[in-house]
């Protein structure tokens, strides 16, 4: 029961945030689940395989990564409509309010461990969609080759 209300709450913040930047209604509730499946992959690779932030965090961005580009295609709308939306979920938030706080307080030595889990997280976050484009284009071209191939290959003569 718990899995199923944060689903819920990640949608509607994915949602959310979405209709504060002003996404085309009709990308709203696709917009929402690329941020819950991206969110869904985060919490079970920290469940099955390892509690690891940064890994959970690439994993996560791959999944947005994929799904966002294969919902921009299915809508025939630009990527950044759906990925960005659904990163709400795994900004590294809470780490940014503790470095802030650890500066206020004086103690920089904490804030500065702080700060490079959130540098680890956001470069986790932009690897995972440089893995996505990379996988996304490389299965063009394997399908754009695959299809020249088996035009060619059986032509009458």
């Amino acid at each position: 029961m718990y899995f199923i209300l944060v689903l819920i709450e990640v949608y509607i913040a994915t949602v959310g945030f979405a209709v504060l930047i002003n996404v085309s209604p009709r990308a709203l509730n696709l917009s929402g689940l690329v941020g819950t499946a991206g969110y869904v992959s985060y919490l079970g690779y920290q469940a099955l395989i390892s509690d690891n932030y940064v890994a959970e965090n690439l994993v996560g961005a791959f999944t947005i990564g994929i799904v966002g580009m294969l919902a921009a295609r299915y809508k025939k709308m630009p990527v950044i409509v759906f990925n960005i939306p659904a990163l709400v979920p795994l900004v590294p938030g809470g780490q940014a309010y503790q470095v802030m706080k650890y500066i206020a307080l004086r103690q920089p030595h904490v804030a500065f461990s702080y700060v490079m889990q959130v540098v680890m997280i956001a470069g986790a976050l932009a690897m995972g969609f440089l893995l996505a484009e990379l996988f996304i284009q490389a299965g063009d071209v394997v399908h754009r080759w695959f299809s020249t191939w088996r035009a060619t290959s059986y032509r009458r003569k």
